[in-house]
Parts: C-alpha cells; sequence; structure tokens
C-alpha cells in the first residue's frame, strides 16, 4: 500500500480588508507542511469542493488524517455559508456521495483520524450528535472542539467509532443549555483539553 496522506483543508472565503482569517489558515498550511506535517493542503470555497479535492487528490493513495480550518458552530461546520453537518450521511443529501467517496479512502479499522479545528463544533448535545455520525459514518476516529479557537484552542476531544461521547454537553457553554446554546467560551491555558495552533496531534488520552 502506497503511503497514506496527511491532508488539511481551510476556507479561502475569510478575507478582510486587509488581512483575514484565511491568510492565517493558508500560512498555517505553509508552516505545517515545511514541520512536515502534512502533504498537501487546499483552500475551499465550498464543501463540494473541499471534499472533491479529498476524493481525488493523489487518489492512489489512502487518507490517514484530515484536518479542516475553517469556521463552526454547535454540530455544524462551515466553508463560508457552505454547511456540514451530520445530515451529509443521509442518502439524498447534496454532498452525499462526495462524502462516500472520502470515506473510501480512509483506513481500515478506524484508523484515520478528521481533526474539525473550528469552533465549538463538537459542543453541546448538537456537537454530540455531530461527533457519533461523522465517526460511525466515516469509519474513522474524529476530534473537535467544544470552545472559541483560535491560537489557543480549548475543549478538544476525540471519538472512535462505535463509541459515544464522554465529555459533558454543557462544556465550552457560556450562555444557554446543551439543547439550546447561545454563547460559547472562549480558550485559555485553564480550560480542558488544551492545545495551541501550533500543536499537531490529538493527544491519546483524549479520545473517547
Amino acid at each position: 500500500m502506497s503511503e497514506p496522506l496527511r491532508l488539511m483543508v481551510y476556507d479561502r472565503t475569510c478575507a478582510g480588508t486587509l488581512v483575514g482569517l484565511s491568510t492565517a489558515w493558508r500560512a498555517g498550511a505553509v508552516l505545517y507542511r515545511g514541520l512536515r506535517r502534512l502533504d498537501g493542503a487546499f483552500g475551499a470555497r465550498s464543501w463540494d469542493e473541499a471534499l472533491g479535492w479529498l476524493s481525488t487528490y493523489e487518489r492512489g493513495r489512502p487518507i490517514a488524517e484530515i484536518q479542516y480550518w475553517g469556521h463552526g458552530r454547535w454540530g455544524r461546520v462551515f466553508v463560508d455559508r457552505d454547511v456540514l453537518d451530520g445530515h451529509v450521511f443521509d442518502v439524498g443529501h447534496p454532498l452525499h456521495a462526495r462524502i462516500e467517496a472520502v470515506r473510501e479512502r480512509l483506513l481500515p479499522s478506524g484508523r484515520s483520524l478528521v481533526w474539525l479545528r473550528t469552533c465549538e463544533a463538537f459542543g453541546a448535545s448538537a456537537g454530540h450528535e455531530l461527533a457519533q455520525r461523522l465517526a460511525d459514518g466515516l469509519g474513522a476516529r474524529v476530534a473537535g472542539h467544544t470552545h472559541i479557537i483560535g491560537a489557543v484552542q480549548s475543549g478538544l476531544h476525540g471519538l472512535a467509532p462505535g463509541r459515544v461521547p464522554t465529555w459533558p454537553r454543557d462544556e465550552g457553554l457560556r450562555e444557554g443549555t446543551p439543547d439550546a446554546p447561545i454563547r460559547a467560551q472562549g480558550s485559555g491555558i485553564l480550560r480542558p483539553n488544551t492545545i495551541t495552533c501550533f500543536d499537531g496531534a490529538v493527544p491519546e488520552a483524549w479520545f473517547a
């Protein structure tokens, strides 16, 4: 088998008047490639574009790791205003064929990792549902955050296929309830399961 790939996708649409977050994410991709943590990176304008690239880039090699750098809310991740959530695995969803093509490239026995480096995608009840649907639907380990993230990234949790989330549903909530979240907490060095943007791996102890 060819050496498995480590790939990153980021939202290329988040551009400000001078410097937007897409610039920081693109710089992060350059840094990670320089550190030999990635084999390829792509700035996407939609989930169709992102999943299309993941399913075709060096298609003769399997994928060991996918990182997505962009925006998220409880149970959802975005490219611009384009949403990806647990319904992507429903037959008939516009992205269903794309996500299935990506799944086919992942390593067997849950050995691949899909890491959503976005704000609070794994927070609240919706985040629990997303984590479980991603892990089971992709047959891969997944990771995501419960807090608002930036250079410091808190509330990092992982989930293996066939498992259920064990982190608190109210972790990272500043206002609202797990079933009706309103505002998330920012990251901080004293918050649970905190790393920085310079850390390139999910600690094994943080997987459920």
